[in-house]
């Protein structure tokens, strides 16, 4: 770890005359720690440099400690490079940036309002919509800016003479709490059938909430209208439940996410680090990734083979093979109420079919969803727009966010490159885990996670995304931003819009938006450079499963080198083919099957014993093989994640995929326990005018350990640092100090966290993701990069 570091912290929520500055100067300076602290239109911008123990302290005191009147609403952490700062300032107010065009994100219940429900004295006792200035509904209610009620879908529920008084009260926590609204006055909750009928005339929330506890309790999938969306809720310790939710809902084997009632449920499930807890604990409140304990999985085998149950056991299916789960504590009162009556964790997994967008009204609902949930808990507060949980993990140490949706989402980033002169940009992102981006100077808005867009329901999502994001910010973007590949949809999109457009322009005489195509993996770099607030030159590491290369290729394993207004491609995995194209991202035997006959010809084609070989019928292979020496739809990839399939195929792991990164995935769980430090040889090698990772020998002393019967464990562990020490070398080739990671490559743990490891023991300076996601949901955050210029 470095001796010293600079921890940048932008706090939102009542943080202004609160005495909040008084007391982050006191805190610092007690710490010995130097900076400054000041207001802007945005909340408390915060500036701190010192040792990263001592950094932590004051980040953990912070929010621990916070002026009694004060609440944090967010605290967004950036752990950047140290700039000198000397003593601790407080800094005149700065007054630039319109308030107006911040949409703050919803926010997890309060600790007072928590209270509230659960006091059978108080007016607001089990009502499932109780919120304050502090927590509750913003950007899923929100239609227009100003953010006051009549612009919100609360415009249709008139408060009563209690809660106007709250609102007008300066000294209430309700003062002009938009959302305001109590049992006489606000929304209320009804429980349908499948036809939409209402089961329980004329009864009270805590009547319908009772009887939703119930259905669940007894096996029943229950779709839930909550704050950004649908759930589907099944009780997570009944086996027939959740295998058929999984059946209903196309979801074979991606892991289910968790809703515990209570942290002890968790911890009683998972191993909790205080970072972890505090992620679990935090206003955005996400699904956070978390590593099981060994007997839980233990306790989950022994129900898959009959035994009875202990309390808390998971059933198999939640997260089959899998020793992570993704839990969240409740973050509405209405998911409070329901998980207190339940009292056990349930899986809450999004309202909808697989690749499609999360249901956001209770008819659609019943139209997409009547095929998988038995009955409706709905509620009358419409939403205005659908966001999903976040996903987050704990990785090196910091936060990395995976999914930036509730919580996160639309607060924007401040990118340090050169701003457009006039108007903003539109970034449409990616074709997978798809977001947007609208940038207004130096502020980037970035939108929620829209997801794939494989369905007609996901494209008029991201549709929505991009009229809403405009229509909120009240722009028309100057510059359209899209992904180089031509037949991704929002690249499409991007090309309709401008034309569509440039018609209009062309008749009105207006200026016409501009469409300017961004390299995927480009888009990637850029994005990490962005967060992380750093300027070039620099060297880019982006590793994913797909990209469109500018040669024509499949890229996905690339090495940068980022110049002041400049990139350049220095370095690559050596290509191999995937014969099927598409389909081999199905399936990681095409991709062994190409990485065999690239590097070895019909002797690696040959290998009998292989479960490669052995997983394709002698009809098959034939086919394969013409398709690959003619080189018919077996297009050329230079992919770090198709190599992971590889070789996770040629290791026995998996010879096809139900989810993107599964063989992946899995090939990450088998490092577990293993003691093995060595690694393959993954040799650097001049070709043309690059450097070229060239896989051959590590294919073959791959292949020389299966033969002699090593250990999976061994074998993971030995090609996972293939990688790692091919990103030092590579580093050590070119010899730039700062190295970026993106790509979704680097959602593995372990691939990042060694990786940091090694090239801060080599003195480089790694930097990878924490507010932004390495996958494809940063994209759009990249393009904007890319079209303003670094």
């Amino acid at each position: 770890m470095p001796s010293a570091t600079r921890l940048k912290l932008t706090v939102r929520g009542a943080v202004q005359g609160v005495g909040f500055r008084p007391f982050v100067f006191r805190l610092a300076t007690e710490l010995a720690l130097s900076g400054w602290v000041n207001n802007s239109a945005q909340g408390v911008m915060i500036e701190v440099e010192g040792a990263p123990a001592t950094l932590e302290r004051f980040l953990s005191r912070l929010a621990r400690e916070r002026p009694p009147h004060s609440f944090i609403q967010s605290l967004e952490p950036s752990w950047l490079d140290p700039v000198g700062h000397t003593g601790f300032e407080i800094r005149a107010s700065e007054t630039t940036g319109a308030p107006t065009a911040l949409v703050l994100p919803d926010l997890a219940t309060c600790p007072d309002c928590r209270g509230e429900i659960f006091d059978p004295g108080n007016r607001r006792y089990f009502y499932p919509f109780t919120n304050c200035t502090n927590c509750g509904p913003r950007f899923s209610i929100i239609e227009s800016l100003p953010y006051d009620r009549p612009n919100t879908s609360m415009k249709r529920f008139e408060m009563c003479p209690q809660c106007q008084a709250e609102y007008r009260d300066p000294h209430n926590r309700r003062f002009h709490a938009q959302p305001n609204a109590c049992p006489q006055c606000g929304p209320h909750l009804e429980l349908w059938d499948r036809q939409g009928k209402s089961l329980l005339e004329a009864a009270d929330d805590q009547a319908v909430l009772r009887a939703a506890a119930k259905a669940i309790s007894e096996g029943q999938i229950l779709a839930v209208k909550g704050l950004g969306g649908f759930h589907l809720m099944v009780a997570a310790d009944k086996e027939a439940a959740v295998h058929r939710l999984r059946v209903l809902k196309h979801r074979e084997e991606k892991p289910l996410a968790l809703m515990c009632p209570s942290l002890q449920v968790v911890r009683a499930l998972c191993e909790v680090s205080p970072l972890e807890e505090r992620l679990l604990r935090s206003p955005e409140s996400p699904i956070v990734l978390l590593q099981r304990h060994a007997v839980g999985l233990e306790l989950t085998a022994a129900a898959s083979a009959g035994a009875p149950p202990p309390e808390h056991a998971l059933a198999p299916s939640v997260a089959p093979g899998n020793p992570n789960l993704g839990v969240m504590l409740p973050y509405t009162p209405l998911h409070h109420l329901l998980l207190h009556l339940l009292g056990g964790p349930v899986v809450a997994t999004s309202g909808n079919l697989s690749d499609e967008p999360i249901c956001i009204e209770e008819r659609e609902a019943l139209e997409r969803l009547g095929e998988i949930a038995d009955l409706f808990l709905i509620h009358n507060r419409p939403i205005v727009r659908h966001v999903d949980d976040s996903v987050a993990r704990v990785i090196a140490s910091r936060e990395l966010i995976l999914r930036r949706a509730r919580g996160y989402a639309p607060l924007p980033l401040s990118v340090e490159t050169a701003a457009i002169e006039q108007g903003s940009v539109l970034a449409v992102g990616a074709h997978l885990k798809n977001s947007i981006a609208l940038a207004i100077g130096p502020q980037v808005f970035v939108s929620q996670h829209i997801g794939d867009l494989e369905t007609d329901q996901a494209l008029s999502a991201f549709r929505r995304a991009i009229a809403d994001f405009q229509q909120l910010y009240q722009t028309t973007p100057s510059i359209v931003a899209a992904d180089a590949h031509p037949d991704y949809l929002s690249t499409q999109f991007a090309r309709e819009l401008c034309r569509e457009q440039t018609q209009g322009a062309s008749r009105s005489h207006d200026g016409a938006p501009r469409l300017i195509s961004v390299q995927h993996h480009l888009a990637h770099v850029l994005s990490c450079m962005a967060e992380n607030q750093l300027r070039p030159p620099l060297l880019g590491v982006a590793w994913d499963g797909t990209g469109f290369g500018l040669d024509g290729t499949i890229w996905g394993g690339e090495f940068f080198l980022i110049r002041k207004g400049g990139w350049e491609r220095v370095a690559h995995l050596r290509p191999f083919r995937l014969p099927g194209g598409e389909q081999a991202i199905k399936e990681p035997r095409r991709a062994a099957l190409g990485l065999l006959h690239a590097g070895m010809g019909e002797e690696g084609l040959n290998q009998t014993g292989l479960p490669t070989l052995q997983a394709f019928s002698p009809q098959e292979l034939p086919l394969l093989r013409r398709m690959l020496e003619r080189q018919i739809n077996s297009p050329p990839t230079s992919s770090i994640g198709r190599l992971f399939d590889a070789v996770a195929s040629l290791a026995g792991v998996r010879q096809k995929v139900r989810f993107e990164g599964q063989a992946a995935m899995e090939l990450e769980f088998a490092l577990a326990g293993a003691a093995e430090e060595g690694a393959y040889a993954l040799t650097l090698k001049p070709h043309e005018k690059v450097m070229v990772l060239d896989w051959l020998p590590l294919l073959k002393e791959l292949l020389h350990d299966r033969q002699n019967g090593t250990g999976l464990a061994v074998v993971s562990a030995r090609f996972h640092n293939s990688l790692i020490e091919a990103i030092v070398n590579v580093a050590r080739h070119f010899g730039q100090e700062r190295v970026l990671l993106s790509g979704g490559c680097f959602q593995n743990r372990y691939l990042t966290e060694r990786a940091v490891h090694r090239l801060r023991a080599e003195r480089f300076r790694p930097y990878w993701h924490q507010r932004v996601p390495p996958n494809d949901g940063g994209i759009a955050l990249g393009q904007i990069v890319a079209v303003n210029g670094w």
